[in-house]
């Protein structure tokens, strides 16, 4: 790397990034990331865990029983911009700004879900319609009129840009994803329903629902001034109160741009390219909350009322689950910090860290003398804990649970995504190419250990699962490194429990489209 000039440093300076941490950035770039060593996928039966009904009634239970003991938060990772949403949008706006649209543009035969044709034609059953036509009204366009004459475009621009609606620029969180009756929700919205169903906690001044939300700095006043307007109404629709906190991604976690030489980019200016690191980023907003349990979940992936009855027994189910491993993972933390365990304790502990917390249990485990296997048991089971949701295989995108062999030779449950994977190893490809469920998102984790300290997050990094990308700037091209996966390899080294969810409880909003389908209506 060529040396740093001063004002290089007063640059890491201000955005609190160590030298240290940009020269082992470059130098991963030099190297590359290994690529993950698949073992098998987890299935049914062989890492992934498969409830009964029976089995969901008794959990829930112990979620609702057992809840008051815990401080509960809800973690939405809510900075990224809608505009990926409306791509299909911004293209025709493109297309058509200066063209005139044919006459039969909307009567095409067999048009497809995701077409703007659809769009237009279903624009109507958008929870933001009504909002859309008022604020057109307020600029003298009637909708239904532009409607009848083909002006699209009109419409479409006054959907995504600031003199409308301005979708186009704000977060997903802030955009009406459901329609009802009464009103429309936005995707926040949702979630603050959702948190008074099984994120809250008894106070001496009632039950209070707690949620954090990252959001981009861009965004963070609008968005605050947005649930303040909103929170009311949920706080008396559930006789709670709710306790909202926010965090940006923290400029530190950027990580730096290199040319194709792997030496550090440069803006116009000649200042040093900083890029965000990815959702990994975020377990520093994570490990800042010092919250025993947190339940996380996109933002986008929310359903109207009709059908949230089984996303929150599944949450419960989940939490209820978690509480359970828990209670008796910190009983046997206990006996392994005392020491002095007879032979048939240490095999019970070992059987249950096998059978219930899904640890690999080597063969030369045979082999240590009690204080070994004490010592192996207790560094096993003393770490952050999540159970994680699987839903079934269904062409969606998303990370895929699998067993996984790291540099020190150990196994253990993963989520991997395509991009950590070598698709030219036949082998690799055919496991990677058999995995029968991925991950949507939907976690419940553990953060603080048996003697009720919180867990250094930082600790349970595995910093070999990030990767690189070809990116440009200003019509050159430049590498981008993104950090290890916040449910990926952000916490690769915690103890990962992988369930079956089904898949109702995963409903994304990747294009604008999605909100037509059945699971985003009300009626």
């Amino acid at each position: 790397m060529s040396a740093l000039t001063n004002l290089d440093k007063k640059q890491l300076e201000d955005l609190n990034i160590a030298i240290e941490q940009v020269e082992k950035q470059i130098n991963q770039f030099k190297t590359g990331f290994p690529y993950c060593d698949l073992e098998a996928p987890a299935t049914i039966g062989n890492g992934i865990i498969k409830f009964n009904e029976a089995d969901i009634k008794d959990l829930i239970k112990q979620f609702d029983e057992d809840k008051q003991y815990y401080d509960i938060l809800k973690f939405i990772p809510a900075s990224g911009a809608a505009s990926r949403m409306f791509k299909t949008i911004y293209s025709f706006v493109e297309e058509y700004k200066d063209k005139e649209i044919p006459d039969n543009f909307l009567r095409k035969d067999k048009i497809k879900f995701d077409s703007i044709e659809n769009f237009f034609l279903c624009i109507r059953d958008f929870a933001f319609y009504d909002d859309l036509k008022e604020k057109m009204a307020e600029h003298n366009k009637d909708i239904e009129t532009l409607l009848s004459e083909n002006r699209l475009v009109e419409i479409a621009e006054y959907l995504l840009e600031n003199e409308g609606l301005g979708y186009g620029k704000l977060p997903k969180a802030m955009l009406k994803f459901h329609k009802y009756k009464e009103d429309s929700r936005f995707a926040l919205g949702e979630h603050l329903v959702e948190a008074a169903h099984y994120s809250t906690s008894e106070t001496e001044n009632g039950l209070v629902a707690q949620l954090h939300f990252t959001v981009s700095q861009e965004h963070l006043d609008i968005f605050k001034k947005t649930v303040e307007k909103v929170l009311p109404k949920y706080e008396e629709m559930f006789g709670i109160s709710y306790d909202i906190t926010y965090s940006v991604q923290k400029p530190s976690t950027d990580t730096i741009a290199v040319d194709m030489n792997n030496e550090p980019f440069r803006n116009a200016d000649g200042s040093l390219l900083f890029r965000p690191g990815g959702h990994g980023a975020l377990i520093q907003n994570l490990n800042d909350l010092h919250k025993e349990i947190i339940f996380i979940k996109n933002i986008d992936n929310v359903v109207p009322d009709r059908l949230k009855p089984t996303t929150y027994d599944y949450k419960k189910a989940l939490g209820g689950y978690l509480f359970r491993l828990q209670q008796q993972q910190f009983e046997y933390l206990n006996l392994l910090d005392e020491g002095c365990l007879a032979n048939d304790e240490i095999e019970e502990i070992a059987k249950f860290a096998k059978e219930k917390l899904m640890i690999d249990i080597p063969n030369f485990f045979k082999t240590y003398n009690e204080i070994e296997k004490i010592d192996f048991l207790y560094g096993k089971l003393n770490r952050p804990m999540r159970i994680c949701g699987m839903v079934k295989n269904e062409g969606e995108p998303g990370g895929g649970p699998y067993w996984v062999r790291n540099s020190n030779d150990e196994l253990s449950l993963q989520i991997v995504e395509s991009s950590q994977i070598d698709h030219n190893n036949e082998k690799q490809e055919a496991i990677f190419q058999s995995a029968t469920h991925f991950n949507p998102v939907d976690l419940v984790c553990a953060t603080q250990d048996f003697k009720g300290e919180f867990f250094d997050l930082n600790d349970y990094i595995d910093y070999n699962t990030g990767f690189i990308s070809k990116k440009s700037k200003d019509g050159k091209d430049l590498k981008a490194l993104e950090l290890p996966g916040l449910w990926n390899g952000a916490m690769a080294d915690w103890i990962n429990i992988f369930v079956e969810v089904p898949i109702i409880t995963f409903n994304p909003v990747k294009t604008v489209n999605d909100l037509l389908r059945d699971n985003h209506q009300e009626n």
